[in-house]
């Protein structure tokens, strides 16, 4: 089991940079891909971003390309998700979420952790 607690959320005005962490507990969190989804009010919660567990491979929503970098330090048991040229679509509530499976997971429904979210509300 791993449980995953997010920090780094707040205000910001467009334009700016936030960066998300995520702190995961147990021993095997370099066997997990680790993902980034977000959810606005009233709408489902959707992919953002993901890092393989090597750090190998990364894979990004079309919306947040070019602009968000996620990044990993295994021996920090430590996700991260910089978000640079913020917008304010970009407000939601982030979670970081952690999952076993060998194949990428679009489908929240389909991941086995996740964290309680951090609030990232961008003001224009």
């Amino acid at each position: 089991q791993v449980q995953l607690v997010e920090s780094g959320g707040g205000l910001v005005q467009a334009g700016g940079s936030l960066r998300l962490s995520c702190a995961a507990s147990g021993r095997t969190f370099s066997t997990y891909r680790m993902y980034w989804f977000r959810q606005a009010p009233g709408t489902e919660r959707g992919f953002v971003a993901a890092i393989s567990r090597s750090s190998a491979t990364t894979y990004y929503a079309d919306s947040v390309k070019g602009r968000f970098t996620i990044s990993r330090d295994n021996a920090k048991n430590t996700v991260y998700l910089q978000m640079n040229s913020l917008k304010p679509e970009d407000t939601a509530l982030y979670y970081c979420a952690a999952d076993g499976a060998s194949a990428l997971r679009y489908d929240p429904m389909r991941i086995d952790y996740w964290g309680q979210g951090t609030q990232v509300t961008v003001s224009s």
